[in-house]
């Protein structure tokens, strides 16, 4: 592979002094005899993000990033080297009965007073940063008839009503042809449950079901209230269907039509965070930027939840010691000890994380990807931990346990309560959700100058000394406020790009 020269300064990035990899940050790596001014030669082309020896490796030698070991290292490398995927071997998971609780709980930050957000207040006395009308399902054989309905709303209905934002389908895949009482089933049904009550949907219920489902629609709503179901099967033909839940629709938009936004302190805030298209940047630019931005946002007042538990599991040892208490200790341990089980049923490891496109960013394995991961998550005392699918209760920084996808974990934390979504990318995602904003944070300026109609914030200017992890968490919080408020759009919703709902159901199907 040849190279041209170039008048480009050659920079890498060592995150801990103990570190004895770095990665390149040149936009299209480094080719081989490039020195460095502290004495570094590599020996090998390096990509970006890829990692290089600062020192000379031997077989067996611990490869240590982020000031923790990544991995041991298959044969000798020489200084310079590039380290390749092949040539780690992974280390053993952190033992989950000998885990230090709550020994380091970080003391609170000052409270950040004065910040407020434009949010629509709901009758339960919540609040919300969008006016939806949310018409969940109760199974997804009436998707097709709802979808129809929903397309005929937006077009025909919707246009007299200027104050509400969208209709919105809340399909999904479950509600027949499963194990309705298996225990694990409770996940999938709470989540839905949960979903159509969202803080952004006003509490203007309402369901469509078909009549026959094992998932009865009456589980769905507050108290079973039967005047917010329709049942496909009580109908007379299609275009009866179409009408009936029209004109439900129509009183709903009526209620919602009268809302107005109201100033609410930030602690009426849910936000979540999560990083899909990881890359080696991930951990040091976008993931530590939002990490700023958590820090400001529980200084505030709000709800923080962060997931992805294959993504956290090779670093719980760095989370279990901020546990406001044992107890909160305990529960990581638990949501840990489940996820571990639920991948030996499947004869899954660890190892199946990470992606392809994980990899081809500069992240060797699973490990290295969780101490990139867990940065985001602040340096805030972790107050509470929500199982999958359920509300998060607590103010402050949450453990929301939901598996590493995207669509699962973005499904989840709706499911907790979450207005709006943050998500840090490398390699670059289009994923939206239609209930909730999601904000996209660049780890490189290069995919921001690719992407710059998708990417709303970009963290690439950490690597290249730009700006600093403060300056960028700051405008994170400040952006934060005003898509909250209305003021502002993110790219997703400005262009309508919006993912499917993806339950997570561990239960059988049958």
């Amino acid at each position: 592979m040849s190279f041209k020269k170039t008048n480009e300064i050659p920079l890498f990035i060592k995150v801990n002094s103990k570190d004895n990899v770095a990665i390149i940050v040149n936009s299209k790596g480094l080719p081989e005899g490039t020195s460095f001014p502290c004495g570094l030669t590599l020996v090998d082309y390096v990509p970006q993000g890829h990692k290089v020896t600062l020192s000379d490796l031997e077989a067996g030698d611990a490869i240590i990033r982020y000031g923790e070991v990544i991995g041991y290292a298959q044969s000798t490398m020489k200084k310079g080297s590039w380290v390749k995927e092949s040539f780690i071997q992974m280390p053993t998971p952190p033992e989950l009965d000998a885990l230090p609780l709550a020994t380091k709980i970080p003391d609170p930050q000052p409270p950040l007073e004065g910040y407020t957000f434009l949010g629509y207040r709901n009758p339960d006395g919540t609040a919300g940063i969008k006016n939806i009308l949310g018409i969940t399902t109760s199974v997804q054989c009436v998707a097709g008839v709802l979808d129809y309905a929903v397309n005929r709303i937006k077009k025909e209905i919707l246009p007299n009503y200027p104050n509400v934002h969208d209709v919105v389908a809340i399909n999904h895949t479950y509600g027949c042809g499963v194990a309705i009482n298996a225990p694990e089933a409770a996940i999938p049904i709470r989540t839905i449950q949960n979903i159509a009550t969202h803080p952004n949907l006003g509490g203007e219920v309402m369901v469509v079901g078909l009549g026959c489902e094992k998932l009865a629609p009456g589980r769905l709503v507050p108290d079973g209230d039967h005047e917010k179901i329709l049942s496909l099967q009580d109908q007379n033909g299609f275009i009866n269907m179409i009408e009936m839940i029209m004109n439900m629709a129509e009183e709903r938009l009526k209620t919602l039509n009268e809302r107005e936004r109201v100033i609410c302190p930030v602690s009426d805030l849910v936000v979540g965070l999560q990083c899909g298209g990881s890359d080696a940047f991930s951990g040091v630019t976008a993931n530590p930027a939002v990490g700023y931005a958590a820090d400001l946002l529980v200084r505030a007042g709000a709800t923080v939840m962060f997931s992805e538990v294959t993504e956290v599991r090779d670093a719980i040892h760095l989370l279990t010691p901020r546990a406001l208490n044992a107890e909160v200790g305990r529960e990581l341990i638990h949501e840990m000890k489940w996820y571990d089980d639920y991948l030996q049923r499947g004869e899954a490891d660890r190892s199946a994380n990470p992606s392809p496109g994980n990899k081809k960013g500069g992240l060797s394995n699973v490990v290295e990807k969780s101490l990139g991961s867990i940065v985001k998550s602040g340096t805030s005392a972790i107050n509470g931990v929500v199982p999958p699918g359920e509300k998060a209760k607590q103010k402050g920084l949450l453990f929301a346990a939901t598996p590493a996808s995207d669509f699962v974990c973005g499904t989840l934390q709706l499911a907790s309560g979450m207005h709006l979504q943050i998500f840090t990318t490398g390699r670059g995602t289009p994923y939206g959700l239609a209930m909730a904003p999601v904000i996209k944070v660049s780890t490189r300026n290069s995919l921001q100058e690719q992407w710059k109609d998708l990417i709303d914030v970009n963290a690439g200017q950490i690597a290249t000394g730009e700006a600093s992890i403060e300056e960028v968490g700051w405008e994170l919080f400040h952006f934060i406020l005003d898509v909250a408020s209305g003021r502002k759009q993110t790219w997703a919703d400005k262009w309508g790009l919006y993912n499917n709902l993806a339950l997570f159901n561990p239960a059988p199907v049958t």
